[in-house]
């Protein structure tokens, strides 16, 4: 069977390398890193390890906890019920249960009546294209009215997207709705979220064993620089080692990446390729001597606050796994060119948790065990109008040999590592077809 090269060693290029290479591929993943994982990859706070970006397993998440149950960590997975609040008006407030969403105080009776009513009618479409003919801000005050939009939509969506809000279709509204509906729906109503212990430092020596004993070749440290396609084989330049060819090459990079690795591709591509509009992250994190709150998630709906939300991961993580202490993560989105990339780690951190200790009394900087910044220029692929078609990078290019499976190609869903995961299995099956339907015509 042919030879195929996976560029990037995420979940994406190491789920994907592991699926072609149990349909009988030899496969070779080359990571620019020196360790695997990409944005799921973990990293040291004080003395302990844990993921530099948060994540969560809900329990609709079917296709990670499979992945999960395969490479032999079923047993350290954990359930527990979270709570979920919202920082409005300077105030703390759960809205976990319906009894909380009835007594909601920035909304009135038929505010909270049109929100429900919103939520429900997302979790009852089966289709989101046609969603993308529309703005996300325009399709909620449709359904939720002029107040809840002012109050609760367009704050989130400005914290989630910032200038881009405005640029996202009702499918990415959709797709965040559709996903938390269901996981309260598998989960009986209640906020059921999980982890692994030890995290993705857990996880992904796991699935990167797992891959080299099905036959994957993981190869980090390795940056690649070029690939082309000369219409028989394809072929990457490696910094400093040369060029190797492949029968396929699989790119799990971003779009910008490859453009800039793909100079073959035409200009319709390269075109297509920049259309894709991402979102940033830079996200501090802090061990603290005490917990901030009883929610797992914290929505922030008030402007002067520098950070999207508050995810305090041990309100889910047992604390003792970090000695006792709380950890919480303090995210915030950008576009592009948000004058926040050019602040320092010190300068995040002082003014993300002067900000902090504004919203929670007596927390003060004593209270800090540990801390760290973790930087994402391209984490989310935003779902602009007509993304689908007219935006979405496809699996095949131009060059018969070289093929694009990144998360941009996630059109209706929120990213994260179970879409990734579902994203892997459906187009590892594709460039297999593509792959066997060559060496057919060859032979």
């Amino acid at each position: 069977m042919p030879d195929v090269a996976v560029v990037g060693g995420g979940m994406m290029g190491l789920t994907m390398a592991l699926r072609l290479s149990q349909r009988g591929h030899r496969v070779r993943v080359y990571e620019g890193e020196n360790r695997v994982g990409g944005l799921a990859a973990a990293g040291p706070i004080g003395s302990w390890t844990w993921d530099r970006f948060y994540h969560v397993i809900l329990l609709s998440d079917t296709a990670l906890t499979g992945l999960l149950a395969e490479v032999g960590l079923s047993d350290r997975l954990r359930w527990g019920t979270t709570r979920t609040g919202f920082y409005v008006d300077g105030r703390w407030i759960s809205l976990s249960t319906a009894l909380e969403f009835l007594r909601f105080p920035p909304l009135g009776l038929v505010d909270k009546a049109r929100l429900a009513a919103t939520i429900l009618r997302a979790s009852r479409i089966d289709d989101p294209v046609p969603l993308e003919e529309m703005g996300a801000l325009d399709w909620l005050q449709r359904w939720s009215g002029s107040r809840t939009t002012e109050r609760i939509w367009t704050p989130l969506m400005r914290a989630k997207l910032g200038e881009n809000a405005g640029a996202a279709s009702a499918a990415f509204i959709w797709a965040i709705i559709a996903r938390m509906y269901a996981a309260r729906r598998t989960g009986l109503k209640r906020e059921m979220m999980g982890y692994v212990e030890g995290g993705y430092e857990a996880v992904l020596p796991a699935l990167r064993r797992h891959a080299e004993a099905s036959g994957v070749e993981v190869v980090t440290g390795a940056r690649v620089t070029d690939v082309m396609d000369d219409g028989s084989t394809a072929s990457i330049a490696i910094e400093g080692s040369g060029r190797v060819s492949f029968d396929g090459v699989v790119l799990t990079t971003a779009c910008p990446t490859v453009s800039r690795l793909c100079r073959q591709l035409t200009p319709a591509e390269h075109e297509r390729l920049a259309r894709v509009v991402y979102q940033g992250v830079v996200c501090p994190s802090f061990l603290l001597a005490r917990p901030i709150s009883d929610f797992y998630v914290t929505n922030i709906t008030d402007a002067w606050v520098p950070f999207t939300g508050v995810i305090e991961t041990t309100a889910l993580v047992d604390r003792q796994a970090f000695g006792g202490h709380s950890l919480v993560y303090l995210p915030r989105y950008l576009t592009q060119d948000d004058a926040m990339w050019s602040a320092n780690d010190e300068q995040v951190t002082m003014r993300f948790f002067d900000a902090l200790c504004r919203m929670v009394p007596g927390l003060t900087p004593a209270d800090i065990v540990a801390s760290r910044v973790a930087r994402a220029r391209e984490v989310l692929a935003v779902s602009t109008r007509r993304y689908s078609t007219e935006v979405m990078p496809a699996l095949d290019t131009s060059l018969p040999r070289v093929f694009i499976a990144n998360s941009a190609q996630i059109a209706h869903g929120t990213l994260n590592v179970n879409e990734t995961i579902v994203l892997a299995d459906r187009q590892s099956a594709a460039v297999h077809g593509r792959l066997a339907a060559a060496a057919t015509v060859i032979a």
